[in-house]
């Protein structure tokens, strides 16, 4: 049994994850292309696209998590489509990687670095997300680290424990 406030306490920290990753999005752009001045080059605005994209997953997925807190659900609506995501995700990953590496390659420097920069984030967003928890921003986040280390994703573990939806092949704790 939870103690008393934990759930509306998961409830704010659901809430907040969700809504910061969709603030993130027009925060980092201002950020990068406007304060920064970061060129809006092919290269630049196809890594800030990934980047955007598993973000909007992001917050979809803490805005699902909530749900079912809420209404108390067995899993959070939309597995099908999380599902899919992590199948499509490393094909447009890949492809992204491919033009703003090539292009990091073929002309260097403020016009394409930004760009490699954002899709490998996305990358590391997308293990995060699906595969393993890389975010460890809470003192009980960095306790189990420091204690167990890696763990797979609240999205795998989600993943996972609805049938019809294959266990991805990771060795950590629970």
């Amino acid at each position: 049994m939870s103690p008393p406030g934990a759930r509306d306490a998961l409830r704010r920290r659901l809430r907040s994850l969700a809504v910061l990753e969709v603030a993130n999005i027009p925060l980092q752009a201002f950020a990068w292309f406007g304060a920064i001045g970061f060129p809006a080059t092919g290269a630049n605005l196809t890594g800030f696209a990934l980047f955007v994209i598993i973000l909007i997953q992001g917050a979809a997925y803490w805005a699902a998590k909530l749900d079912q807190l809420r209404n108390r659900r067995p899993h959070p609506r939309g597995l099908a489509a999380f599902a899919a995501a992590r199948k499509v995700n490393p094909v447009l990953l890949a492809a992204g990687l491919l033009v703003t590496g090539a292009a990091a390659l073929a002309d260097p420097g403020v016009g394409s670095w930004p760009g490699l920069g954002f899709a490998l984030f996305a990358v590391l967003e997308h293990v995060n997300y699906f595969h393993v928890q890389l975010m460890h921003d809470t003192a009980a986040d960095l306790r189990r680290l420091r204690t167990v280390g890696l763990r797979r994703s609240q999205l795998a573990r989600d993943l996972a424990r609805v049938k019809g939806f294959p266990r991805a092949r990771v060795f950590l704790e629970e």
